[in-house]
């Protein structure tokens, strides 16, 4: 059995990181001779490509020509794990440090079932290894994504399925991307994995936690105002292109009624520029030509209905860092209601 496993690190003025991620891949117990790493540089300009050059010799480094972003930079990798017979594609982020056997662990779970299309790590806090970062993120119905579990202790865990994997830490089954598809592009970066994970579950595939790989994060929630436009504009494309016309009817009011109440707190919050940015976004024709394409592709590789889709969704927007009264007590409540209400009408 091809057991070819070709990892994956995006990387953008990294010397802060790639010293200990590269370190700690030096000790993988994963059989030498099936697996190979790669790097792809995003025109880093911190000495990030000399110091692998002088210090990792064996590992393959692509230089983009100019910054694709997370979703393309990964798609390079994708295309050379096709394009080289890889059974599988292991997407590592460089700020974090894995566990010896975290590959072997990973694959041994990806090896039961041929359905299974992507298998994610269990994804630990670096600076407080006793805690969680994802194991597992969630998709809220209107788009938005959390990590699942986060901050939550670290405990003993058993496989299980979850709704869409960490980019940071997953390992993919080759063939089935060629049947759903890389990474979308057009996403620069942010929800490009949930993008992937519900085309996975909708191309008829399985997304399962392996709690036995352990992958520790260096993890920071960003502050950059840049990220709101990417968070917000993409959550639209991914519930665009994947949910079928009438779910998107069902959805309507509840998307108007928080779109309502995120372009008054952008003012709040200091993002009202990136929230118009995307509204600006979705007023070209462009855009929509775009999009309607991308959808025709999705709709037609579907295998499984909206039904069983939704029930892996939440009504709650549960993520600590992004925690305020706004959210818990009227947001939440009142979209969570609706979510209960419609889901139970959607049946195609």
């Amino acid at each position: 059995m091809n057991k070819k496993v070709l990892i994956i690190i995006p990387s953008y003025n990294g010397t802060g990181f790639l010293p200990d991620c590269l370190s700690s891949l030096a000790k993988i117990t994963y059989p030498k001779d099936d697996y190979e790493i790669i790097i792809i540089d995003d025109v880093s300009t911190d000495g990030s490509r000399e110091y692998i050059r002088n210090n990792w010799r064996d590992i393959k480094l692509i230089i983009n020509e100019t910054n694709l972003g997370f979703a393309a930079t990964n798609n390079v990798g994708l295309h050379y794990a096709i394009d080289n017979n890889y059974a599988y594609a292991y997407l590592l982020n460089q700020d974090t440090v894995v566990k010896p056997d975290f590959l072997q662990q990973a694959v041994l779970v990806m090896e039961n079932d041929k359905q299974i299309g992507a298998v994610q790590s269990k994804l630990l806090l670096y600076q407080d290894q006793g805690k969680i970062n994802s194991v597992g993120n969630e998709i809220h119905y209107l788009g938005f994504a959390f990590a699942g579990g986060y901050l939550l202790p670290d405990t003993k865990m058993a496989i299980k399925e979850i709704t869409y994997p960490s980019g940071a830490c997953t390992l993919f089954r080759v063939g089935a991307l060629k049947e759903v598809g890389l990474l979308n592009n057009d996403f620069f970066m942010y929800h490009e994995d949930t993008d992937l994970g519900w085309r996975l579950w909708l191309g008829g595939y399985k997304v399962l936690l392996a709690p036995e790989s352990v992958v520790y994060h260096k993890y920071e929630f960003s502050r950059s105002i840049k990220k709101f436009y990417y968070m917000e504009r993409n959550r639209y494309l991914v519930i665009l292109q994947n949910y079928k016309i009438a779910t998107l009817i069902l959805i309507l009011p509840a998307a108007c009624l928080m779109d309502i109440a995120m372009f008054f707190y952008s003012f709040l919050a200091g993002w009202w520029r990136e929230e118009l940015k995307v509204y600006n976004y979705f007023c070209r024709p462009k855009s929509w030509t775009k999009i309607i394409k991308t959808r025709k592709l999705v709709q037609q590789k579907r295998q499984v209905l909206d039904k069983e889709i939704i029930a892996r969704f939440t009504g709650k927007i549960e993520f600590q860092d992004i925690q305020n009264p706004l959210l818990k007590y009227i947001a939440n409540p009142v979209l969570n209601l609706y979510w209960q209400i419609i889901k139970k009408l959607i049946w195609w």
